[in-house]
């Protein structure tokens, strides 16, 4: 989905659009899983658009609808009727949304753009290659093949890997509505547990991200379940240090929080020294000192914060390991 729902428990109730029919309602199914919790989505209508015109003017009529692109989060969500979205807006058609390629110094990456072109793209290794380096991470192939990377940011989902990416990166999303565009940094694009800035009627277009440095190094390090999960603890990270000491650092933090977030201790420790074992040691500390992470059935706040101190020590040395020198 490539809107953000204000809340997923919202009982939304939408509204035919007048020039796609609704659909049946769906959602009247018994079927129940091994508890007896009901899994089919509750009745909803569904809309397919065929530009980003038609699209603006259904968010904008249907204030509680959802925006249908891969959808691999959404309808496992609308299943268990976490999400219960009125009218599904279905943007699959909007070829205008899919695309990368470089204008100027920046990337820009269409909201509609599926996880496995991005991953492949040298546009996207040579403009931001923490993104490369993130998608040996990142999901499954079968999620990779149809899940969008604008739906994935808008779903803000605190374990996923891109919205680290976003904020490490220093990206813009570019937001569209009927009343105009607005362009929001990833830093203040996310809020909390699957919320974002982006307004109701707002569709998240494209995303901006400025290239890197060229002496700048980077590094993803996660640790899951398995492969593929999301992330018990992610770690992105970028370093600028032309002449071996660090300039400026990015250290931000998936699994730890309600959202994405900068470890701005982390940074403040790192930035300005010089890197040797001493420095990457107490930046991890500092890190590992400065979150809060919950416990849960994969794992305890103890040792997540364990996870923070060792990926972000693995991170810090690899991203300087890739730092070029100047001179």
């Amino acid at each position: 989905m490539l809107r953000a729902a204000h809340s997923l428990t919202v009982a939304a109730r939408g509204i035919s659009y007048p020039s796609v029919g609704p659909i049946a309602e769906l959602g009247d199914s018994k079927k129940t899983n091994w508890d007896g919790r009901t899994v089919k989505p509750a009745p909803f209508d569904y809309v397919r658009v065929e530009n980003v015109g038609e699209a603006l003017s259904a968010l904008a009529a249907n204030p509680e609808a959802q925006v249908l692109a891969g959808g691999q989060s959404l309808i496992a969500l609308m299943n268990l009727r976490l999400a219960k979205p009125g009218c599904l807006i279905d943007i699959n058609r909007l070829s205008d949304l899919d695309y990368i390629h470089a204008q100027g110094d920046e990337l820009a990456i269409g909201a509609l753009t599926r996880h496995t072109a991005a991953a492949a793209s040298p546009v996207v290794a040579e403009f931001c290659p923490l993104m490369t380096a993130a998608y040996g991470f990142i999901a499954h192939r079968a999620v990779r093949n149809r899940g969008t990377v604008g739906g994935n940011l808008c779903h803000a989902d605190p374990s996923s890997e891109n919205p680290a990416v976003a904020i490490a990166s220093g990206a813009t999303l570019v937001l569209k509505s009927i009343d105009g565009e607005r362009r929001v940094a990833a830093e203040d694009f996310f809020l909390g547990l699957y919320e974002t800035a982006a307004g109701q009627n707002e569709l998240l277009t494209e995303i901006r991200i400025p290239k890197a440095p060229a002496n700048q190094g980077w590094s993803f390090q996660e640790t899951s379940t398995r492969k593929g999960d999301f992330a018990l603890v992610g770690i992105a990270a970028t370093l600028d240090c032309p002449n071996g000491a660090c300039t400026d650092a990015r250290v931000v933090a998936v699994g730890v929080g309600e959202r994405a977030m900068r470890l701005d201790a982390a940074e403040a420790a790192i930035t300005g020294a010089a890197i040797d074992d001493a420095s990457l040691a107490a930046t991890a500390q500092a890190a590992r000192d400065s979150v809060d992470p919950p416990s849960d059935f994969h794992a305890d706040s103890e040792f997540r914060r364990d996870l923070v101190f060792s990926l972000t020590k693995r991170a810090l040395s690899e991203a300087h390991g890739r730092c070029r020198k100047e001179g």
